[in-house]
This record gives C-alpha cells, sequence and structure tokens, in this order.
C-alpha cells in the first residue's frame, strides 16, 4: 500500500487528497481477497499527477479490458478490482452525500454497475457466508423480505439522533453500531463491506473529518472481521456480539489513537469466560488520547484534526474545511478555549492557534 506514500507524504494538497481516496481505494479491494493490476497503478498515477481526469481513467480501464478477448477468471477479478477501485476513487472525490438508504443502494449501483447483474438492486433471496473469524459459522443476516423496511428504520433512526453536546466516546459507540447493523442487513448478494465502507467515509465527512486515510487502506480485512464480531452471537459457546472492535477501528480514524488492529485477536474462542461479552467499549477502558477526557464532541475533534495541520488557519477556512457555518466554528473555538484545550496566539491577523492538549500533538 505504499504505491502513492510519495503524494500523501510530501504532494500538493491536491496530489495528496487523489493519493489518499486511491490508497484507500485499492486497499478496499482485500476485503473481498481482491489485487488491482499494475496498469491500475500507472492509470492511478497520471490522475494524482493531473495529466488526466477521473473520467478518462475510468475510459481508460474500461477500454484495457475491453481489448481483452479472452480472459481468464483471475483476470475477470483483477478486472472488478481495477474498476471498482476507480469508481470509489470516484465517489470520493465527490462532495455530495445525503443519509438515506438511496444512497447507500446508489453507492451499491455506481461501484458494481456492469460487473454485478445485481448492482444496485437490494437482493430477493436469503444468503449466509462462513467467516474465518467465526472458524466457519456465519452471520444471521437480515431476510430479504424485510431489508427495504429495517433499512429504512435504521437510516430513519439515525437521522433522528442528535449528536450534539455528545461526548467524543459515547458519539463513537453510536456510529460502530449504526454501522455494524447497516452491514448486518447485507442488503445486496456481494459487494456489501465495500459498499458500507464507502458508505462510511462519506458520512464521517459530514462531521468535518478528512477520512479518506490509510486506516481503510491498510485495515479493510480487519473493519470486515470487526464487523462480523459485531453482529455474531453464540451464547451456547460465551461468544457474544461486540462493538469493541469496530470502536478500535474508529478510535484510531478519528482520533488518531494506536490501537492495535489485529485479525487474530478477533477469533472467537469457544470459552463461556470469554473476555468480550459487551456490546461497547468496557467503561473501565482508558482512554489512550488526553483530549478524550476532555468531553469533547465530534465537531470539536474535527476542528482539533484540521487545526493540528494547519494552525494558523482563519475561522472561514475551519468553517470551508468543516463544511459549518463561520457562527458555528466561533462557538466551538470559544467552547475549546474556555476548557483551556487551545489558544490563540499572535492576535487576530497574524496569529495561529496553539493545540494545548500535548498528547493531541503526537
Amino acid at each position: 500500500m505504499n504505491d502513492f506514500e510519495e503524494y500523501i507524504r510530501q504532494g500538493e494538497p491536491q496530489k495528496r487528497e487523489k493519493g489518499y481516496a486511491w490508497q484507500t481505494a485499492i486497499g478496499l479491494q482485500a476485503v473481498d481477497d481482491l489485487k488491482p493490476s499494475e496498469y491500475l497503478i500507472q492509470t492511478a498515477r497520471q490522475h494524482i499527477e493531473g495529466d488526466i481526469t477521473i473520467e478518462e481513467a475510468k475510459r481508460l480501464i474500461d477500454n484495457y479490458y475491453q481489448s481483452k478477448a479472452v480472459r481468464t477468471d483471475i483476470e475477470d477479478r483483477t478486472e472488478e478490482a481495477d474498476k471498482v477501485s476507480a469508481r470509489i476513487t470516484e465517489i470520493l472525490s465527490e462532495k455530495t452525500f445525503t443519509l438515506s438508504p438511496v444512497e447507500y443502494i446508489a453507492i451499491h449501483r455506481h461501484l458494481f454497475q456492469g460487473i454485478y447483474k445485481f448492482a444496485g438492486k437490494v437482493r430477493d433471496y436469503n444468503i449466509s457466508k462462513k467467516e474465518w473469524v467465526l472458524k466457519g459459522e456465519a452471520v444471521l443476516y437480515a431476510s430479504a423480505d424485510s431489508i427495504r423496511e429495517t433499512l429504512d428504520f435504521d437510516f430513519m433512526q439515525e437521522k433522528n439522533f442528535s449528536y450534539k453536546d455528545l461526548n467524543i466516546n459515547d458519539a463513537i459507540t453510536h456510529i460502530a453500531k449504526f454501522i455494524s447493523g447497516v452491514w448486518q442487513i447485507h442488503a445486496f448478494g456481494e459487494g456489501n463491506t465495500r459498499t458500507t465502507a464507502v458508505f462510511t467515509i462519506k458520512y464521517l465527512r459530514t462531521f468535518g473529518f478528512d477520512i479518506s486515510n490509510d486506516i481503510f487502506a491498510n485495515h479493510s480485512w480487519y473493519f470486515r472481521n470487526a464487523l462480523v464480531r459485531a453482529n455474531y452471537n453464540n451464547l451456547g459457546k460465551g461468544i457474544y456480539a461486540t462493538t469493541e472492535y469496530i470502536e478500535a477501528f474508529f478510535r484510531n480514524l478519528i482520533l488518531s489513537e494506536h490501537n492495535e488492529l489485529k485479525n487474530r485477536a478477533m477469533l472467537v474462542q469457544e470459552s463461556s469466560t470469554q473476555a468480550v461479552q459487551s456490546a461497547s467499549i468496557s467503561s473501565d477502558a482508558v482512554p489512550k488520547c488526553k483530549i478524550c477526557t476532555l468531553n469533547c464532541t465530534l465537531e470539536e475533534i474535527a476542528v482539533l484534526n484540521f487545526l493540528r495541520e494547519q494552525p494558523k488557519a482563519t475561522q472561514k477556512e475551519i468553517a470551508a474545511h468543516i463544511g459549518k457555518s463561520e457562527r458555528t466554528i466561533k462557538t466551538i473555538t470559544v467552547n475549546l478555549t474556555e476548557k483551556g484545550i487551545i489558544e490563540r496566539k499572535n492576535g487576530r491577523r497574524n496569529g495561529f492557534w496553539e493545540i494545548k492538549a500535548n498528547d493531541w500533538n503526537r
């Protein structure tokens, strides 16, 4: 996953953003054991460099495979990886989003049009998949007869939920439950995890987070297994559904924590005394990030993330990046200042923001 590291670490902002998008898109193919071709990597580099648009990149990839009269099964899978990677990059580059089942289904259609016959269609049959992390057992997915109603219910519940003044730990727990619940429905015959991942990135951006980063790229298989563990119960073997693993993933993603994301740690153990028995992180868990103890909200964390990278940003620039009004940003910065988390140095015109919580500056 180092193909675009030079752009991410040292590139111009536009190149860095494109590099993140491609890295994430390619990394997500691992959830279905797919690996893109070298041709895709070369085409992605052309796009990042600004030599071609994303539409031209998609067209080059389509033409590349149209020129192959005969393909093996492996090449068919590589074609899927290449085309879906380009489409994920395109979606992540778009600034549009609606919290609705229609958006979720549209993402699946966009990703898999021409690859799966059922792209963008809710499955009308029941499915079951054996899971490595469950030692061959399967998660119970939603019945085909109830998928639409279940999706509508989950999305309506989330739409009516307020994150206002909710501390970051509780917010992450809630997000983990919502996303794992949507995944458990398994609305499509294939491509559910990649669709859920892209939807999650887009949704988190509405809170002001820039979420096209290497955690999804490098830990996509962990992301899937964590969703599995959030939806599997076997009381006879002492195994309980838990969101602790997906919460650890989100804490690294949102708070830049360094929780170990190891797939083997999630492998079920047949023990009635298994440590994981809760549907959330234990209240005794000690936050690894000092900032979390200060009851910051999701919006405040988003502002802090941006100020860490851009300490000289004006409130207008913060508002543009976070997607909130300047009035909202002013309220947030005042609150953070009163909490002693940030301080404005050198005045309004030539000043900068200093983040005073040392652990946040790591």
